[in-house]
């Protein structure tokens, strides 16, 4: 059991809910990334998405590539995202970590050399957006020898025959894309999610998270009432972007947003 599956099993035993910020690695600067991770599990996060920047991040809104632009233009490499998860681990070796982002940073170090230095350095899942389960044949056994779980999204528009295919690849938790578009769209609707998860549950036992629309905690707890997890990005990418000629005062501004939702979902 990695310690995405310990996280969730000790939720589940305590009645509560997942909480998983995402942020973009090396936004605004690499040196601040490791102070921010450990910032938001203060603040009460439960897992940690940690965003490989990449120059052509299809499924994200404008928020979050330009977080990816600024992150690439300080120099960060997915190697440094590594490095950022071993020094993260010398003070937390319980919060599970997870690294979202897109092929091609992977290819470029190599399939084996990515996975045994994730698992070495204590990453413990990965969820690539543009690696759909029928094209992981060569990757996804690589990560399962790990012990690092494959992570799979699910849209709104996935046909019930596909979702069940991802269903059946899928490890750690289910992302349930919340909208159609990109990170970062506005409206979201908890009844809506409800119905689109209710047939997912009969596919797998895995943890339903769900993401995009999560702004506050208003929103963080409807979603809350139907999911078992709740995934906030953009709202947290937006304050580091609004505050950039103060970045000493912006892992206090993620505690202030995550904070807010940790005490609504409880509640």
């Amino acid at each position: 059991m990695n310690r995405i599956d310990q996280r969730f099993s000790e939720l589940k035993q305590q009645g509560r809910k997942a909480l998983i910020p995402y942020i973009t690695a090396g936004d605004p600067a690499p040196h601040y990334t490791v102070g921010f991770m450990h910032a938001l599990v203060e603040a009460g996060a439960d897992i940690l998405e940690l965003g490989v920047p990449f120059s052509d991040p299809m499924a994200d809104g404008p928020v979050i590539q330009k977080a990816c632009e600024r992150a690439l233009q300080q120099g960060t490499r997915l190697v440094d995202l590594l490095d950022m998860v071993a020094e993260f681990r010398q003070a937390d070796t319980t919060t599970p970590v997870v690294l979202m982002g897109y092929l091609n940073p992977i290819e470029r170090i190599g399939y084996e050399v990515f996975a045994n230095k994730a698992a070495s350095v204590g990453v413990d899942g990965v969820l690539v957006v543009d690696m759909p389960p029928e094209e992981a044949e060569e990757f996804g056994p690589l990560l399962k020898a790990r012990d690092l779980a494959a992570i799979f999204l699910v849209a709104p528009t996935t046909s019930h025959a596909r979702a069940a295919t991802i269903c059946a690849h899928g490890e750690g938790y289910l992302y349930y894309v919340s909208l159609k578009g990109v990170t970062g769209a506005a409206t979201l609707n908890a009844e809506d999610v409800a119905n689109h998860l209710a047939p997912l549950r009969g596919m797998t036992d895995l943890p339903l998270c769900v993401g995009f629309g999560i702004r506050d905690g208003a929103t963080a707890a409807e979603v809350a009432k139907v999911a078992d997890g709740v995934i906030v990005g953009s709202a947290l990418v937006n304050r580091i972007a609004d505050s950039l000629d103060a970045p000493e005062t912006i892992a206090g501004q993620l505690k202030s947003v995550l904070a807010e939702m940790r005490t609504a979902m409880d509640a």
